[in-house]
């Protein structure tokens, strides 16, 4: 598929939090012909989401924080959400523990993939790897809230599994990781049974 691809120029627009570039290209279409265009895209680096389950009492644990973003697009700001995070150099595995202990205070013992995904892919450049992990009262180890140097200010709430779902109805849940990690387990419940030894 890179045969169908021609950089013609890039433009670094800002480098910040993550990468802001303007680049031109020629794209070989379906038909044979060569169309030039130009795209700005954000790459703010490759992510984990985990959603954490306990079997015992059918409970997932979620996230509130405040996302600016929304708030500049004059919604809620104060978003239900799975914990995620930049892979910061770690494998998308490795995050997604970081990132549990971080923000929720629980220490995950069992995790398992469940998909990947790309955020937005008209504009930012982001692959999300997204699991599902268990927990239960001996896996806390902290009250977690994230991290102050890095602006976190995060609210743990632990919801029935069916209540959780039920708000992505009611709008109460909006963020798309959150939704298809609540949908992904619904369909897939064998995905947190025990590995195989």
């Amino acid at each position: 598929m890179n045969d169908r691809v021609k950089i013609i120029s890039e433009e670094l627009l800002s480098k910040d939090w993550g990468t802001l570039k303007k680049t031109v290209f020629d794209l070989k279409r379906r038909d044979g012909t060569w169309q030039r265009q130009s795209r700005e895209t954000y790459d703010r680096g490759n992510a984990a989401a985990i959603l954490l389950y306990c079997a015992e009492h059918d409970t997932v644990i979620l996230t509130r924080q405040f996302r600016f973003p929304v708030f500049v697009g004059g919604h809620n700001a104060w978003l239900i959400e799975v914990c995620a995070g930049l892979l910061d150099g770690d494998d998308p595995e490795t995050c997604a523990r970081r990132e549990a202990e971080e923000e929720t205070g629980h220490r995950v013992e069992v995790i398992r993939h469940a998909f990947d995904t790309e955020t937005s892919p008209g504009s930012v450049i982001e692959r999300l790897s997204c699991y599902i992990g268990t927990y239960d009262a001996d896996s806390r180890i902290s009250d977690g809230g994230g991290l102050e140097h890095e602006g976190e200010d995060i609210e743990v709430l632990e919801i029935g599994f069916r209540a959780a779902l039920a708000m992505i109805d009611t709008g109460e849940i909006v963020d798309a990781k959150t939704i298809m990690l609540l949908q992904y387990l619904a369909l897939h419940p064998e995905v947190i049974a025990p590995a195989n030894p």
